[in-house]
């Protein structure tokens, strides 16, 4: 028996790195899962390997900084199993134009909030009239260590994951009355090929690669966290954070 069965899970950023581990993670438990991502061939072929699997798993085109891509994404997903149990905001991400808020580019500042905490809002906006039809459900939004520690060079990118922790205990407030959970996962730097390269380029930040206790985290170690988020074995915890930081937050 799987820890999510009969569930319906909708994740964004699902193509790749983190979301797209937590997908077979999810479907593996259970879930009837919705890939969501901009890159459709590659959501795809996902999908298709989750299937073939013998798991339920359907692709949804969308970009979370538009609302009536994101709207369809949901519409979609409701026409295809009915119901929706959780949503795990995923989809995200910093570039290597971040900077001092000085120097670093206006568009950047944007880019950074208009994807990370503008697109947490959009597709939490979708889905909680869903979840409320469904009779509740759980919300994992995704911030970083950057929101609760000092790391130089990515102001743009640690005010839009700031504001992601802000919301996620608003909007746990707002809608427990619906029986609707909303939490926050803090990774500290996860080894996938995008953030192995950023540390490869920015040499300053070896004294925080030195500062995970027990190694740097893998994209399983986050989505198994996801997945205690997302299960009724958190069902009395809302509001909270979550970090899978390999303990750098307190070195």
């Amino acid at each position: 028996m799987g820890r999510l069965d009969g569930k319906v899970a909708f994740i964004t950023g699902a193509s790749q790195g983190i979301g797209e581990v937590t997908a077979r993670l999810f479907a593996k438990e259970g879930a009837k899962v919705v890939l969501a991502a901009r890159r459709r061939a590659v959501g795809e072929a996902v999908a298709a390997e989750i299937r073939a699997d013998g798991f339920a798993a359907t692709f949804v085109e969308c970009d979370v900084t538009e609302p009536a891509s994101v709207d369809a994404a949901f519409a979609a997903a409701h026409n295809a199993y009915g119901r929706l149990d959780v949503l795990f905001n995923n989809a995200g991400g910093s570039t290597s134009r971040d900077g001092p808020l000085t120097v670093a580019p206006l568009d950047e500042f944007w880019r950074a909030i208009k994807l990370d905490l503008y697109g947490t809002w959009l597709c939490s906006r979708a889905a909680i009239p869903q979840m409320q039809k469904s009779g509740g459900g759980s919300i994992v939004n995704s911030a970083s260590i950057v929101a609760e520690m000092g790391i130089p060079n990515r102001d743009a990118y640690t005010a839009s994951k700031g504001g992601i922790i802000s919301l996620t205990r608003s909007m746990a407030v707002e809608f427990a009355k619906d029986k609707i959970r909303v939490n926050v996962v803090i990774p500290g730097a996860v080894a996938t090929d995008r953030v192995l390269a950023f540390f490869e380029k920015e040499p300053h930040l070896k004294k925080q690669w030195d500062s995970y206790l027990l190694g740097v985290t893998e994209p399983i170690d986050v989505a198994n966290a996801v997945l205690f988020l997302a299960s009724d074995e958190s069902r009395r915890t809302t509001g909270q954070k979550l970090p899978v930081d390999s303990g750098i937050l307190i070195s």
